[in-house]
């Protein structure tokens, strides 16, 4: 395949790679950086792609391999090995630098004013907290997207409101 076909065609799918990208990676951001990967590989290997055989699937197949490298070394470089002797890091109990009898009682109080909100309202507020995104917690409670915004929104200012004596 010449390099003019080869780019003409890589044009082509630069669309349906976008909303691949999109599916993949839940963030537009980094869906653009996912396709400009993929698009600057298949040019670097553009003399291993075989003539007359699936480009689509050929395009595909890098991407989805790019996005699955990223994620793992993403995954390697949050994940933490305890080198030391004694495994000092894994068997420290507590820091106790930050920590106060007045603290618990504020965490405490938070939860205690948490857990009194409607379910309709504490659940997606909670997922949100633990990093769920908008987008994930509407899938998994089966809501949509503006309902679930709405929700955690209302809940924010809800608490504001409440626990306003506990801000710093």
């Amino acid at each position: 395949m010449d390099t003019a076909k080869f780019r003409r065609d890589l044009l082509e799918v630069q669309q349906e790679l976008q909303r691949f990208a999109f599916k993949l990676t839940a963030d537009k951001e980094e869906a653009n950086d996912l396709l400009q990967e993929t698009s600057l590989k298949a040019l670097d290997n553009m003399d291993k792609y075989m003539p007359d055989t699936n480009f689509k699937g050929w395009i595909y197949t890098i991407m989805r391999n790019i996005f699955i490298n990223n994620y793992r070394k993403v995954v390697r470089d949050q994940t933490f090995v305890d080198k030391t002797d004694n495994l000092y890091h894994l068997n420290q109990v507590l820091e106790l630098e930050n920590f106060t009898t007045e603290n618990n009682y504020d965490t405490k109080e938070i939860y205690k004013v948490l857990n009194s909100l409607p379910k309709e309202y504490r659940v997606p507020f909670m997922m949100h907290l633990s990093g769920f995104k908008y987008r994930e917690i509407a899938e998994k409670l089966s809501l949509p997207l503006g309902t679930v915004k709405s929700r955690i929104f209302f809940t924010r200012q809800h608490l504001q409101t409440i626990l306003k004596d506990f801000r710093h």
